[in-house]
């Protein structure tokens, strides 16, 4: 067994990694860049190295630098995570001539099926199903638009070396297939600095499945189950669960054969994963295989009760599986969600800034008997920069089966607290909650589909609209029996508190009478409903969880100037506003704040560097016209007009770094 292991990554993995280290009882070396010094994979591990500046092909992807960290620390094995070199045969060979160990694949296997391209046809040599596509590199877009036209639209281009979700675009059209093609040439050489670029058909109504393999350096290959990864925004995960809902026993016997078969052609060892498209007649075609640990690998360990990790270190030290295929069970179900730092409500852009809340839910066994996972390299008071993946936790739920798995994920988004940067917990509420979710009725296109418009926040129905006044009256009581308390210094000088309020959810007014009591406050809506409710909070406290007629939920809180509280659970952002009854009336007079009018500005939607503008002042632009691109957390964004005008000021310039809403450009 190895004394050291260095992780050559970040982040929630480089935690992930450590945490069985230490369970063997092996040291750990974390590496490190400028704004990485007090990360938490870094004050994890038994020692760190700083490698380079933020930038990632300036630290974190420079394998001389990690060969130097190495030397330094005398470390006698190097896990890679998943990202950044994990899959670069490069980075295999240096490690094997300096005689470090990779905690992986051979060489061989990284860089068979680390290329997109080789990989295909040695899936086809091997009997594995393929998709239609063009697997020779491709020079221009000029010749992009022609082989897209030969296999015929929609198609998926991608980068060879890519993965993640970097580097790729579906194009329906030749304009589409133009532009994603410079787009992923540009994304592949930031992330991976490989652009060469491939395309194949975009199978219609997909689902993405991919299959666990696990081999040792002793001939043993096995599959251990899949995973379903359909729900996806810009070909990124979003949420994951194992196993999937739509496949039989049959195609998952098949599909997992297939995935050995391949594995073996390339004399495959460690963790793997061979991922697949599916159509809705479970017809199956490889996709791609992963020669690493995938994000989403704790829910195929909940399912199955395998620590991959642990699993690749020992096969990297010469074990053999202590396991076989028949010994492989998959137990119940698990969900895993990821928590990234973009905001929904903006259409996922992306987000940075300090962690000022940070409270993930309590982790393990529950009450209910489902278990609660949470990976994170995150802290509260932590700083999220722009150079890196904005993902910051995997929250994972496991129960006996998918609607408790579902429900427990439920639980642990309304437990999870983060403030201080725009982050996509409501919108995984809203997921979870979704009727074609909970249906499994899932497909790559689920999101596009299902929230064409971008994410507005979800409107609670009457029920959950009747809990939340009722809770936002509880709250306001106790604020106001407080602060008469604290007031009423001398005896019979206490002020006295109301009982009858007026309730605004938005457009939305309910009267409420409150009736304390001793096990469950009474509040009653409208003269009609009587609702029990019973709370742990005390005022000042951001979490609280409430008993609404025998129903629990978590709920976020908040106060807000002028007698609200900001409520968030289940993907439902509101601002309640408690009054008394003739406070309600006069509020009911005020005028409405009109917002600002910036029609006729171009403001930066996250916070980036400018990596193109694309017209000059004076210049007429059309609807839909591309203006400028930004880059940020490796993603190239292009923004475009959404109005007809001439260019009135361009107030930036290319390698500019820009803060959410600062101007680009002006229109006349």
């Amino acid at each position: 067994m190895f004394k050291k292991i260095l992780i050559a990554n970040r982040g929630e993995i480089a935690c992930r990694v450590i945490r069985t280290a230490k369970k063997l009882g092996i040291a750990t070396v974390a590496v490190y860049s400028d704004v990485d010094r007090d990360a938490m994979h870094v004050r994890e591990a038994d020692e760190a190295v700083h490698i380079g500046p933020a930038p990632s092909n300036q630290s974190y992807i420079v394998i001389e630098n990690i060969l130097a960290a190495i030397r330094q620390t005398g470390a006698d094995a190097v896990h890679p995570g998943y990202g950044f070199l994990s899959e670069n045969p490069l980075f295999a060979e240096a490690l094997q001539k300096e005689g470090i160990i990779f905690i992986g694949p051979p060489v061989r296997a990284v860089q068979a099926m680390g290329d997109k391209i080789t990989s295909k046809k040695l899936a086809a040599e091997a009997g594995v199903s393929t998709v239609p596509g063009h697997m020779g590199l491709i020079a221009d877009a000029d010749e992009a638009v022609r082989i897209s036209q030969s296999i015929g639209y929609p198609v998926m281009i991608k980068a060879s070396a890519g993965g993640g979700g970097k580097g790729m675009r579906i194009a329906w059209n030749d304009a589409e297939a133009r532009e994603g093609f410079q787009s992923s040439k540009n994304e592949a050489r930031a992330s991976f600095g490989d652009d060469r670029i491939f395309i194949e058909k975009f199978v219609t109504d997909p689902r993405h499945i991919e299959i666990q393999v696990l081999g040792d350096q002793h001939g043993t290959l096995l599959y251990l189950g899949e995973r379903e990864c359909s729900i996806q925004r810009r070909n990124q995960k979003v949420i994951e669960e194992a196993p999937s809902p739509f496949l039989d026993a049959a195609t998952r016997k098949a599909m997992g054969e297939q995935a050995v078969a391949l594995s073996q052609a390339v004399g495959y060892f460690s963790a793997g994963t061979v991922e697949f498209i599916v159509d809705a007649d479970r017809n199956f075609y490889f996709l791609e295989m992963n020669t690493r640990l995938q994000v989403e690998h704790p829910v195929t360990e909940l399912i199955t009760g395998i620590d991959l990790v642990e699993q690749m270190i020992r096969v990297a030290s010469g074990e053999k599986l202590s396991f076989g295929q028949a010994d492989v069970r998959l137990n119940g179900w698990a969900m895993e969600s990821r928590l990234y730092a973009e905001d929904p409500y903006r259409n996922f852009l992306p987000s940075i800034g300090r962690l000022t809340r940070y409270r993930p839910p309590v982790e393990g066994p529950q009450p209910d008997g489902t278990i609660v996972r949470n990976d994170t390299g995150v802290f509260e008071g932590g700083e999220i920069s722009i150079y890196y993946d904005p993902m910051l936790a995997k929250l994972c739920t496991w129960g006996p089966d998918r609607l408790a798995a579902i429900a427990a994920m439920s639980v642990a988004l309304d437990n999870f607290e983060v403030e201080g940067i725009g982050h996509n917990l409501p919108f995984l509420s809203a997921v979870m909650r979704h009727e074609r979710f909970q249906a499994g009725r899932l497909t790559t296109g689920f999101i596009a589909e299902e929230f064409p418009e971008g994410f507005k926040g979800v409107t609670p129905n009457q029920t959950e609209a009747r809990a939340l006044a009722a809770i936002a009256t509880v709250l306001h009581q106790a604020v106001q029996e407080r602060a008469a308390d604290i007031s009423g210094a001398l005896p019979n000088h206490r002020r006295v508190v109301g009982r009858s309020w007026v309730v605004s959810l938005g457009e939305q007014r309910f009267s409420a009478q409150f009736e304390p009591r001793q096990e469950a406050a009474l509040v009653t809506l409208d003269g009609a409903q009587t609702l029990s409710v019973q709370t742990d909070w005390l005022p000042g406290r951001s979490h609280a969880r409430f008993t609404v007629e025998g129903i629990p939920l978590g709920v976020k809180v908040d106060p807000v100037p002028g007698n609200g509280v900001r409520l968030r659970l289940r993907g439902i952002d509101l601002v309640a506003r408690v009054r008394s009854p003739r406070s309600a009336e006069l509020a009911a007079l005020m005028p409405v704040k009109r917002p600002p009018d910036t029609s006729k500005m171009l403001l930066c939607p996250m916070p980036g560097v400018i990596t193109a503008i694309t017209v000059t002042v004076g210049e007429a632009v059309e609807a839909g016209q591309a203006l400028a691109s930004v880059e940020a957390m490796k993603m190239e964004n292009i923004l475009r007009s959404e109005r007809t005008g001439v260019v009135k000021r361009i107030a930036v310039a290319v390698g500019e770094s820009l803060a959410v809403d600062e101007l680009i450009l002006e229109f006349e």
